[in-house]
């Protein structure tokens, strides 16, 4: 049952629907309804299987309301409640334009910082300082998922109770650069994540893959299955055994050569020619330019090929990761590689991530080392008097340059570049570990153009403290005023997608199960929200407003199982605005599902004022 969004991107929420469960459900509710009188006959609906048990009084209300597999909409039992003037002229458009920033404080130490402030916070926005309109601080504990389903059936004899679900919270890939690996390398960086897998708790989840594509564990806690992962990460270069050829010309150079047309580094390949397939003969220097040209073009293409396949796999990684219900988070394990010409991809990667809320953490997988002046021991150069100088001086700059690609992921995104230290398990073990306190810093660009350019974002605390902070360098305007209805998709999918609790409209989330058989279950979710925040329109003598409703159910590992959507059209007579004022609305949604521990998604949004509620559940249903 369970499918997983595609490689491709994460699609839209109709699409992400399996077909044999999308549905958009449309209700009109009316006066006569809402007081019980008789509407038009409507078609017959499937009834659910009828309650065994009492619902617990937190969700009465709820279950009373709810009582078909089709929404329903209804008075639930009244509650006394004070008259609420609704303001036509306020704005509600309070997240379109918020932006939120995380923030991780650290002490000279490494320590969390914990015990700050809206106050000690300062944000600029391309160095405009701008006023923080948000701020929570969060921890593991209020990410917790509560549980809120309800059983509609005893529990049979010797009936299997699932312990309290352990739902996923955080999402880390663990990519492996195989391509660039050398094989010391890989032993090394292999037995460092093996160490790190007690740093993770019951709510993360850890992905493990590779730039070759070789290695692909999907998100699991399963700490066996990672290490089994783990131990097939071997160096898989794309030139094979990477035996010396003539000339034995470097990535780097080639580049020189072809890219940048550097005439001394055509020259030092030449030299190098004209010792190894000519004996020192000079007499042979035109045919020995000549077969450098070519070898310059067959090394370039082999490594931007390695590059390439080294981007797609980054980007079908990031694709994945976004696609997860919570906190993402990449670390990405390489001993760097040169960016030649594929600038672009860089950007896209980091681009990507951004867009995302995907924070890329990078190590160094050389670790602790020296400038390697004299080339691999293992395959020692034969250099010539002429050329040894500048080939110590290439493989130098090439080293430098192949670490900044690992610092520009990590450094574009918000995260922690580790290098030049040789305890790798430790630089995992913190990529890896939730913080125990966050800051979530939330404000609202002022005259923000819609020209699609790239806002720098820099976050300072107000006092001297020596603190190392870590949080996303920016963020992308948009580049035109989008639809109201492709703005409402875009928002809802983003929500969908997050495990952040949205409170602007006041909305219970309640479950309920009822088990067919030991293999099925019927799962209801039910929401109640209170109608009093909405910005209702004014057509006639009718108040209207739609109301879209999204659930989604994850398994216990992130995947999407199933899922739909409804929406909900009101047009109230003033009279039924009041009764519905007093007693809210419950809309019922049902899944067939198996037994299991799953986590409900609930967002809802209103058309007219723009409002977002979002909740969490967890379910177990025993087996």
């Amino acid at each position: 049952m369970s499918r997983q969004p595609s490689f491709r991107g994460v699609p839209d929420i109709p699409r992400l629907i399996p077909a044999k469960v999308a549905f958009f459900f449309v209700l009109t509710v009316s006066g006569a309804l809402a007081y019980g009188q008789k509407p038009p006959d409507p078609a017959p609906a499937p009834q659910a299987p009828p309650a065994q048990s009492s619902p617990t009084p937190a969700t009465a209300p709820a279950a009373q309301a709810a009582d078909s597999d089709e929404s329903k909409a209804r008075p639930a039992t009244s509650q006394p409640s004070e008259v609420v003037t609704r303001d036509t002229g306020t704005t509600f458009k309070v997240r379109v334009n918020l932006v939120l920033v995380r923030v991780v404080v650290r002490d000279e130490h490494g320590k969390i910082v914990e015990n700050l402030r809206k106050e000690d916070f300062q944000l600029f926005d391309n160095r405009k300082q701008q006023a923080i309109s948000t701020f929570a601080v969060e921890t593991p504990a209020t990410h917790s998922v509560p549980v809120v389903a309800v059983s509609n059936s005893d529990a049979e004899p010797g009936e299997k109770v699932l312990p309290g679900p352990a739902l996923p919270q955080r999402f880390v890939s663990m990519m492996f650069d195989d391509l660039h690996l050398k094989m010391q390398d890989a032993v090394t960086v292999r037995a460092s994540g093996v160490k790190i897998l007690d740093a993770l708790t019951p709510t993360d989840r850890v992905g493990v893959y590779t730039t070759s594509g070789q290695v692909t564990q999907e998100f699991t806690a399963d700490r066996e299955l990672l290490k089994q992962a783990m131990d097939r990460i071997i160096a898989r270069p794309v030139n094979g055994d990477n035996l010396a050829e003539c000339p034995d010309l470097p990535y780097y150079q080639a580049d020189l050569i072809v890219n940048k047309s550097d005439a001394q580094a055509l020259s030092v390949a030449a030299e190098d020619t004209v010792q190894c397939a000519f004996g020192g003969d000079e007499r042979m220097l035109a045919a020995a330019t000549s077969m450098a040209n070519s070898a310059a073009q067959r090394v370039l293409s082999v490594g931007d090929a390695a590059t390439e396949y080294a981007y797609s796999h980054i980007d079908a990684t990031l694709r994945r990761l976004g696609g997860m219900p919570g906190q993402r988070k990449m670390v990405f394990v390489s001993p760097g590689f040169l960016l030649t010409t594929l600038i672009a991809e860089r950007s896209d990667v980091i681009d990507r991530a951004t867009k995302a809320g995907i924070v890329i953490d990078t190590l160094d997988a050389r670790g602790l080392y020296t400038p390697d002046v004299n080339g691999d021991i293992a395959n020692p150069p034969h250099d010539s008097y002429k050329t040894a100088g500048f080939k110590s001086s290439y493989r130098v700059q090439s080293q430098f340059q192949e670490g900044q690609i690992l610092a520009d992921f990590a450094y574009g995104t918000g995260g922690t570049y580790f290098h030049d230290r040789n305890d790798l398990d430790v630089g995992l073990r913190n990529s890896i570990a939730a913080p125990s306190t966050t800051y979530l810093l939330g404000f609202s660009p002022q005259n923000l153009k819609l020209n699609g350019s790239f806002h720098v974002l820099k976050v300072s605390l107000t006092g001297k403290q020596k603190y190392g902070l870590q949080a996303r360098r920016g963020y992308y305007a948009p580049r035109t005023l989008k639809d109201p209805e492709e703005t409402a998709k875009e928002e809802i999918q983003e929500a969908v997608f997050s495990q952040e609790e949205i409170r602007d409209l006041p909305l219970d989330l309640q479950t309920q199960f009822f088990r067919s058989d030991a293999t099925k279950a019927r799962l209801s979710v039910l929401a109640r929200l209170d109608l009093r925040s909405l910005k209702f329109k004014r057509v006639g003598d009718r108040n209207a407003d739609n109301l879209t409703l999204a659930t989604v159910i994850f398994d216990e590992n992130g995947n999407f199982v199933t899922g739909g959507e409804k929406i909900l059209e009101m047009n109230l007579l003033d009279a039924t605005l009041q009764k519905l004022d007093r007693s809210g609305i419950t809309v019922k949604s049902s899944f067939d599902v198996k037994p299991g521990n799953y986590l409900v998604r609930l967002v809802i949004r209103d058309k007219e004022g723009e409002l977002m509620a979002a909740r969490n559940g967890a379910v177990a249903i025993p087996y």
